[in-house]
């Protein structure tokens, strides 16, 4: 039986996997579902296996290809200018396209460990007037694009080809998880004029901004959630388990500490301190670089990871700035993945897949607009 009632998303963290399956005929019958916390891949395929038996048995039908959303710690994100000269004639798409292909292929060129998950078109310059969208019926003798590509390593995504594979699953869409939650949330809550949103995760921090519709900068840190688990392990001599939980319980009022041995609710405050300062630190930084916020622009955390930031170091934050926290759940998260091509932002270029051969093997085209 070929999967044809439901789309399916799996969003694949370092430490859980989520995933949804939605009825296209239906909106709603959804199926969503979430593994334990986990910090080995062994575990990780496990899971994978877990949610789709539970699917196929939901669905009463077979998986043939799913959409994975995934963030790496080793993201890229790179921005290049090209332009061009022309006759003075009316601008046509397949201008912009052969500029989006010159930057692509020394993407490929440069970064060959790397896979394009997004390509978005910032800016417009068509004789020396900037333009935010590509402008209909206008003529033109030069132009320039500015474009920001996210990327992906190619490890990564093979090794989830892989994984998929040997279920009898091909990977149809990748999506970089950070980048289209945000986009899906901002879209949510009709945030406008300056806003980022920084994605706590368990190996990375993602820093996303907007200046309206348009992503400002794209950035990633190699530090998260687990350092921290990490650092309360090393000290206090725990496994990473049980360090996990304490980091996690810490503001739990009803959690027993003295049920942990080796334990000083002092020390572990001090630890976890230590390393939230060091990442919001890192944070501002990464804002000051590059973006050109005000003290009132607006700055969303989320993710797993940020749930350790709530409390005190809400107000150590960039003081001056409004800071909230966004809830996710399984739902908010995987609906962004579902949502993700009718909300696109209007920068970007909608990359699809290239059909697949027998051997699961694609190759990435980009469509220029719909």
């Amino acid at each position: 039986m070929s999967n044809k009632n439901f789309k399916t998303i799996f969003d694949c963290g370092s430490s859980k996997v989520r995933a949804a399956t939605f009825n296209k005929h239906n909106k709603n019958e959804i199926f969503y579902s979430e593994s334990e916390f986990f910090t080995d891949q062994l575990s990780l395929e496990s899971r994978i296996e877990k949610i789709i038996t539970s699917f196929e048995n939901d669905t009463n039908e077979y998986i043939n290809s799913i959409d994975l959303m995934v963030d790496s710690p080793k993201m890229l994100s790179i921005g290049i200018s090209v332009s061009k000269k022309l006759d003075g004639s009316k601008l046509r798409r397949s201008n912009i396209q052969f500029l989006l292909q010159e930057a692509k292929q020394q993407i490929l060129k440069y970064y060959s460990n790397y896979n394009i998950a997004h390509i978005i078109i910032n800016n417009y310059k068509i004789d020396n007037v900037d333009y935010s969208n590509f402008p209909d019926e206008i003529e033109c003798r030069f132009i320039s694009l500015d474009i920001l590509f996210i990327c992906l390593p190619s490890d990564l995504l093979k090794y989830f080809k892989k994984v998929f594979s040997s279920y009898n699953i091909l990977v149809n869409q990748i999506i970089c998880s950070s980048y289209a939650k945000s986009i899906n949330y901002k879209s949510n809550l009709d945030l406008t004029s300056h806003v980022s949103f920084i994605d706590v995760g368990f190996n990375k921090v993602s820093i996303i901004s907007f200046f309206n519709n348009s992503v400002c900068s794209f950035d990633v840190l190699p530090i998260g959630g687990n350092h921290i688990t990490k650092d309360i392990s090393k000290i206090l001599k725990m496994d990473l388990n049980q360090s996990e939980r304490l980091k996690i319980n810490l503001h739990n009022s009803n959690y027993k500490f003295s049920n942990d041995t080796n334990f000083s609710l002092d020390i572990l405050e001090n630890i976890i301190s230590a390393r939230t300062e060091e990442i919001l630190e890192l944070c501002k930084g990464s804002l000051k670089l590059n973006t050109s916020m005000s003290d009132h622009s607006k700055i969303i955390l989320m993710g797993e990871g940020s749930k350790i930031f709530q409390n005190d170091h809400k107000n150590e934050f960039l003081l001056s700035n409004e800071v909230d926290f966004f809830q996710e759940t399984t739902k908010d998260i995987c609906e962004s993945g579902f949502k993700f091509e009718t909300v696109l932002n209007k920068q970007e270029v909608l990359v699809i897949p290239k059909k697949h051969t027998k051997k699961g093997f694609f190759e990435k085209l980009f469509h220029f607009f719909r």
